[in-house]
């Protein structure tokens, strides 16, 4: 039974003493009972889960007070949890120091309970909702009372903390303006329940990127297809003479069909489309941008219903008349576009698609292949089919739908792959028909060939790519005559990145994408990481954006050491995965053993000023296997603190605290002095940055002064058009402008 299973049909409450004719079971089969249910709760929350403050449970009266005080401890270990429960399993039911109102078993009540608990001087009976009647009257029954509650404060204490967790995973990608899991609420809660339905047609609006559009792409993507395959089928090879059922079944799908085409009708007409990176919702917008395209043309044409108006006039129904619905094939694209943008194996849907087509090629052909067989008459010549073709019907094999359309498609697929022997044609109509289809045989196979060559070059694009790096190292290895056992490790720690896919770098697979979704892409997947980090909780929001881009992986192989006592520190690091282990002088003994999640080296990189280690390693730390490790540079994070003056301040006052706490820290040490170096190195990236905005000034007054020159040299050609005029004023005072001897304007 799940936990939350117990939960719900757990629900514990004291009632009066029954009759004990009353509808209960033995002691035996309650054990067994409430075991069944306690091995369900085998999994305790870690201490990492459990919450600052944890809410006041209603827990009943015989609980006691050290029960209380311990569940509301913020970093209460599994063990002791443990030792709390195996001592209320000892603890009697009927304690005579109670009242017999303590001796009852409260429990929290659902909002449908309307019985309160009270005693018994009898005996208490505990009633489990939908569930049986246990007698606890004996101390046998009051010690499994006592286990069904400790599961329900396990339960519980494992819920309170799993709310926990979410919550605060949630309130962290809050804090940077993401979003977890948003649940999209497609009717407001004030509609009326009688209106909903009209206020859904009247309101609804497809979005092109949802996943139930998806769903709908590929629903008509099913029917197309059954139009695809099943009309020139039916036109071909089933006759009028089909049977009533046969003709029934295809009407039925016919109809179904038909209904999902005007159901897409209706969906073209809502879909939303972007204006100025907008989704735009105003349904009359949306529908008058529809009724201007091409599609809309289309849809209208695909629901032509020739087949069943016909169907009055002619003597049976004419597949034929259902051709137009074939011309829905945008909706096709549509689907294989998105399919190959939302599926994990493009590559191998792409290949699918490709033997898709060929099939569908291959089954047209055999239509036709029947159709010319039978324009021209079955069975007279050797070439069509019919007994006379012995490789189509031979003696002793009858002459069924299944054995035509079987043939058909043998016939079609050595035509089109020009691999095998078919019967010669004999008329000219079969001549001109067999030559058009070996030329198309032609062109379909060199496509063929592209296609798949292509398609497999992608799939080992990353390999070669990743071999080659792999060859360039051993070719380098072996000109430099390195040792043997070196080449070995290299190959293996090769071996490695690419049986984990590590063989591309973070900056290398998201550099084509905005910083923004860099930095959301690397919260959600830094989010454990970064939590564990002492110095960056409570950290600035911008800050912490641009230090998870900045993170960087390093692989290590087993016996390397990550870092040597006395060495400086210029990185620290969050193991991801593997083990490693802290070793002692004489790089023997081990001291500690880091696991995935653990940190190290963070205070090293804020060149505190007072500390006892000063930036130095204070421990050997080797890695026992492969192990991966995210490293954050010295360089990198004051690169990020420069633009954060406040954020350097508090990082540094943190940093201070900790050493502090640790008995690390020199409080009577002055504060450092930046050393000539530092300074010059200070200076020259001041300079740098000056050269790098002087330069980007000079450039704007560059092209500032070719604009200008142009202008002029612009200016000074319509200006030389008027070198000539003269200008006077007439009788009235007015002042005219001549060109030689002939007036251009008069003001």
């Amino acid at each position: 039974m799940e936990p939350s299973n117990f939960r719900k049909h757990s629900r514990i409450i004291s009632a009066p003493h029954r009759r004990r004719s009353d509808a209960r079971i033995d002691e035996q089969n309650m054990e067994q009972y409430v075991m069944q249910s306690m091995s369900s709760v085998t999994q305790l929350p870690n201490e990492s889960t459990v919450p600052n403050e944890i809410p006041k449970l209603v827990l009943d009266t015989e609980s006691t007070s050290e029960d209380i005080e311990a569940l509301q401890k913020r970093r209460l270990s599994n063990l002791k949890f443990q030792n709390i429960v195996r001592k209320r399993l000892l603890v009697p039911m009927n304690d005579v120091n109670r009242t017999p109102d303590e001796n009852n078993i409260l429990s929290p009540l659902s909002p449908l309970d309307t019985t309160k608990p009270h005693s018994s001087s009898n005996g208490d009976v505990l009633t489990v909702q939908n569930g049986p009647v246990f007698n606890f009257s004996s101390s046998k029954g009051a010690k499994f009372a006592n286990i069904a509650k400790s599961i329900t404060l396990l339960n519980k204490r494992s819920k309170v903390g799993d709310i926990h967790g979410t919550q605060e995973h949630a309130d962290f990608f809050n804090k940077f303006g993401m979003t977890t899991n948003p649940a999209p609420n497609l009717l407001p809660t004030d509609v009326p329940q009688g209106n909903r339905f009209k206020y859904f047609i009247d309101h609804f609006v497809v979005d092109p990127s949802d996943d139930y559009f998806y769903y709908w792409l590929w629903i008509v993507t099913i029917v197309y297809m059954y139009n695809l395959l099943f009309v020139p089928f039916r036109c071909v090879f089933l006759d009028s003479s089909v049977s009533f059922v046969w003709r029934l079944a295809f009407f039925v799908i016919d109809l179904t069909a038909d209904s999902v085409y005007f159901a897409d009708l209706f969906v073209r007409s809502r879909t939303g489309f972007l204006e100025q990176g907008l989704l735009v919702t105003d349904i009359k917008k949306i529908r008058k941008n529809y009724k201007k395209t091409r599609r809309f043309r289309v849809d209208i044409f695909c629901l032509l219903p020739f087949d069943y108006v016909l169907e009055f006039v002619l003597d049976s129904p004419k597949p034929v008349l259902r051709f137009n619905r074939l011309a829905k094939l945008d909706r096709v694209q549509s689907f294989i576009s998105a399919t190959e943008t939302r599926i994990r194996i493009p590559n191998a849907f792409r290949v699918f698609c490709v033997v898709a087509y060929i099939m569908v090629l291959i089954h047209w052909n055999g239509c036709i292949y029947f159709l010319v067989s039978s324009t021209i008459g079955l069975g007279s010549d050797s070439w069509v089919y019919g007994a006379k073709n012995f490789q189509s019907l031979p003696s002793g094999v009858d002459d069924t739908l299944y054995r035509r359309y079987v043939y058909s498609f043998y016939w079609s697929t050595l035509i089109l792959t020009t691999i095998g022997e078919v019967p010669g044609p004999v008329h000219n109509a079969e001549f001109a028909f067999v030559t058009m289809d070996l030329m198309c045989g032609v062109l379909i196979f060199a496509t063929i060939v592209g296609n798949v060559g292509s398609m497999i070059s992608n799939m080992s694009a990353a390999r070669n790519e990743f071999q080659a790096k792999v060859d360039g190292i051993k070719q380098y290895m072996d000109l430099r005559k390195v040792s043997k056992h070196l080449e070995i490790r290299v190959i293996k720690w090769f071996d490695y990145l690419w049986a984990n896919k590590q063989s591309l770098t973070d900056q290398q697979v998201l550099h084509v994408l905005p910083d923004k979704l860099q930095a959301e892409i690397a919260m959600h997947v830094h989010f454990e990481t970064l939590r564990k980090v002492r110095i960056f909780q409570d950290c600035e929001a911008g800050l912490l954006a641009e230090l998870v881009l900045k993170l960087e992986l390093q692989v290590f192989s087993p016996g390397d050491y990550v870092c040597r006592k006395g060495d400086i520190g210029r990185e620290m690091y969050i193991v991801k995965r593997g083990k490693l282990e802290v070793l002692a002088d004489d790089g023997q003994t081990t001291l500690a053993t880091l696991q995935e999640g653990a940190v190290f080296g963070e205070l090293s990189i804020l060149n505190i000023a007072g500390s006892k280690q000063g930036n130095r390693r204070s421990a050997n730390i080797r890695s026992i296997g492969y192990s991966d490790l995210f490293a954050l540079s010295k360089d990198n994070l004051w690169e990020a603190l420069r633009e954060y003056p406040d954020a350097r301040r508090m990082l540094i006052q943190k940093g201070r605290d900790i050493l502090k706490k640790d008995n690390l820290l020199d409080e009577n040490a002055p504060e450092e002095h930046k050393t000539a170096e530092e300074i010059a190195l200070e200076l020259q990236s001041h300079m740098s940055l000056l050269q790098t905005k002087m330069a980007k000034l000079l450039a704007e007054q560059t092209n500032q002064n070719a604009k200008l020159v142009r202008r002029i040299d612009w200016l000074e050609k319509k200006l030389a058009k008027y070198e000539k005029i003269n200008i006077h004023r007439d009788a009235d005072g007015n002042l005219c402008f001549y060109n030689d001897a002939e007036e251009v304007f008069l003001d």
